[in-house]
């Protein structure tokens, strides 16, 4: 028997970092064996660029730039048209490959990742609720992180008995504290002297980041932040006009290899998000990996379904300062507590969000449509 051909649209792949990018390459990485890949993307250059390997093709499309958060790869049509996959599966928020889509209309069994509205630009949203509905009407199967995606989304309320809830699953072999990293860990401590507090993602609005760093003003801690985006320059100088600069460590990007050591030298992680773009908040389940708690923020997304109140983490009001406060020196001021939410989150992760039991399902949602 031939193997099933999926072809994959999603906006970028690493090495490019993002939640949805790893989850992506995570999924495919853990289901080559079983079948046929093919992931069209943005690159993040006017280049079009072809990587084979063996049964996955990545095809990183030329971009003329951006809008709206859009990579503008306007030869996507071109090679949906050519398409010949058994199954296409569109990630969303993508805009101008679902009107692609919709145009060229390939053949193969049409599968959505829904990972949430459009938030930000909800001028854009009226012209392109239409077309959801239209692609979702289209669509034999639509994949969701987690039922709270599902309440939250009018749009997918409307579809909810086509859904498949399928939460994101990590590579807890590469997310584990090895006696290397506890070593490398251990060293960073040593250095600060004081407890630690991180946070890991892209700086763009809709982390919160600048709720978290007013909250510094009263947390006896470091703050160390990895990651870059738009708003970095604004949260550095928001740090200085609010006397923290001191507390707050910018590491920038740091490497696959170097990520797991700041999760474990770290005491608790916080992940402050703001809006709904925040669907799932895969960064939590890494630090729950190391048996850390984390505080994050009461979004009707997966993100309260992934860290839950009282059991793994604490949860908090969105763009509120004093709550952040509030539970990161709650939790500063408890080890016991901090052992205790770590010690069931790690469990958590082992039990429901690894990556094979992601691509078991993902692989009996491809196999139900094909029917």
């Amino acid at each position: 028997m031939s193997r099933i051909k999926v072809l994959q649209i999603g906006k970028y792949y690493p090495p490019y970092k993002g939640g949805f990018e790893n989850s992506l390459y995570t999924l495919v990485e853990e289901l080559k064996d079983r079948f046929q890949f093919q992931i069209l993307v943005a690159n993040t250059n006017r280049k079009t660029t072809v990587e084979r390997l063996i049964n996955v093709t990545v095809v990183r499309l030329g971009s003329l730039g951006k809008i709206f958060s859009q990579p503008l790869t306007l030869s996507l049509f071109f090679w949906l048209k050519r398409s010949s996959s058994d199954v296409v599966h569109i990630h969303l928020p993508n805009p101008l490959a679902m009107i692609f889509y919709l145009i060229a209309l390939p053949p193969g069994k049409l599968v959505v990742s829904y990972h949430n509205d459009i938030i930000r630009q909800r001028a854009l949203m009226v012209f392109l609720k239409p077309l959801v509905i239209a692609l979702l009407r289209r669509a034999a199967g639509i994949v969701v992180t987690s039922d709270n995606l599902i309440h939250s989304s009018d749009i997918l309320r409307m579809f909810r008995y086509k859904c498949y809830v399928v939460a994101h699953g990590i590579d807890t072999d590469r997310f584990k504290a090895t006696p290397e990293i506890k070593d490398q860990a251990e060293k960073i401590r040593e250095g600060l002297k004081r407890p630690l507090v991180l946070f890991v993602g892209r700086l763009v609005y809709y982390k919160g980041l600048k709720y978290l760093v007013q909250a510094m003003k009263d947390i006896e801690a470091a703050l160390m932040i990895i990651g870059a985006g738009p708003e970095g320059r604004q949260l550095k100088t928001l740090a200085k006009v609010l006397g923290v600069q001191d507390k707050i460590i910018w590491l920038g990007e740091v490497s696959d290899e170097e990520l797991p050591v700041y999760y474990q030298a770290c005491d608790l992680f916080v992940l402050p998000s703001c809006a709904n773009s925040e669907s799932f908040g895969l960064v939590i389940l890494e630090a729950h990996s190391f048996a850390k708690p984390v505080v994050s923020t009461d979004l009707p997304t997966g993100v309260t379904f992934t860290n839950l109140h009282q059991k793994t983490g604490l949860v908090v009001s969105p763009k509120d300062s004093d709550s952040l406060k509030e539970a990161v020196n709650l939790l500063l001021a408890s080890k016991e507590l901090r052992d205790k939410y770590g010690e069931c989150a790690k469990k958590r992760v082992k039990d429901e969000f690894t990556k094979e039991k992601m691509a078991r399902e993902i692989a009996r949602a491809y196999e139900s449509v094909m029917l």
